[in-house]
């Protein structure tokens, strides 16, 4: 069977098609990077002083390893309110003693909340008072709910001793258990880094606080969680960069895949405990029925023949 041939009029045709697709796909990704970077300023108001950033980048390399250093350079060049970018995201960058008072006491209500950032989703299914991005009422209804609950449990008296708080007899006995076992460590090891044990002991206050339990320092359970910690401080705490460049979040980044499967254990790990309250719950209130009203048990209902 003859080889089928390519006329060069037709090949011409091929790659002028390939060449214009390739040059419309670059055309629009350099003007989608150029849009993100021209904010509209309104009418009457003047552009905030920064540095110019990079595409695609921004001022990352400018940051740099340390950033609060960098960032203290450029407030003597572009004072103590400036614009830069992290990526494709603009920030803002507050510098002073009165501009933070301004900012957080007298205009408080416009600069709370939080950027709706990408791995904040992943998190408490982006649910999280800290890290939500959500300030509305419901968000507000939370906050009071938690920060009452906190004040109670601290203010609370300890059912052992009415001279101590019920939050001050759970940190003592847990500073008994780390004493304890760190002496067991010391003796069994002859050394000791003390790091671990310190982390799961200030996680078990915070269990007994919301939970009302604690945990062996030897829990696979707790120590799953503890020890992989860092992967979420990591992913958090300094930023992750799917965050600030919306395009790396289509491609398989490790760091993001680990933040996220911490997150889904930290989660079963938290809906294990609440399941196990309502349960404990509804057994105790069902007892407690049962046992204040007798014509429950023989289906009597007072005041009825």
């Amino acid at each position: 069977m003859p080889a089928l041939e390519m006329s060069p009029l037709e090949g011409l045709r091929m790659i002028t098609a390939t060449e214009a697709f390739i040059a419309t796909a670059v055309f629009l990704l350099l003007f989608m990077m150029v849009k993100s970077f021209r904010n509209r300023i309104p009418e009457g108001l003047k552009k905030i002083p920064g540095p110019m950033g990079y595409p695609v980048i921004g001022n990352m390399l400018e940051l740099g390893k340390n950033p609060h250093l960098s960032l203290t350079k450029m407030r003597k060049k572009y004072g103590d309110v400036m614009m830069i970018h992290i990526g494709t995201t603009p920030v803002l960058v507050l510098s002073g003693l009165e501009t933070l008072r301004q900012a957080l006491i007298r205009q408080g209500t416009e600069f709370m909340g939080r950027p709706d950032l990408y791995s904040f989703h992943y998190i408490v299914n982006g649910q999280s008072l800290t890290f939500g991005y959500d300030s509305g009422e419901v968000w507000r209804v939370r906050r009071k709910m938690a920060q009452n609950a906190l004040k109670t449990f601290a203010a609370s008296p300890s059912p052992v001793s009415s001279s101590t708080y019920l939050l001050e007899e759970y940190v003592s006995k847990e500073t008994n258990y780390l004493i304890k076992k760190l002496q067991e460590v010391m003796l069994e090891k002859k050394s000791l880094d003390p790091f671990r044990y310190i982390v799961v002991s200030v996680a078990n206050v915070m269990c007994g606080m919301c939970f009302g339990k604690r945990y062996s320092h030897d829990s696979e359970e707790l120590l799953s969680i503890v020890n992989e910690s860092e992967k979420f401080v990591e992913g958090a705490a300094s930023g992750n960069i799917v965050d600030f460049i919306p395009l790396l979040q289509y491609l398989p980044i490790n760091n993001m895949k680990v933040f996220i499967e911490f997150n889904q254990r930290f989660d079963a790990f938290l809906l294990k405990r609440v399941k196990e309250h309502y349960e404990s719950f509804s057994k105790v209130r069902s007892s407690r029925i049962r046992k204040a009203s007798p014509y429950i048990r023989v289906g009597k209902i007072p005041g009825m023949p």
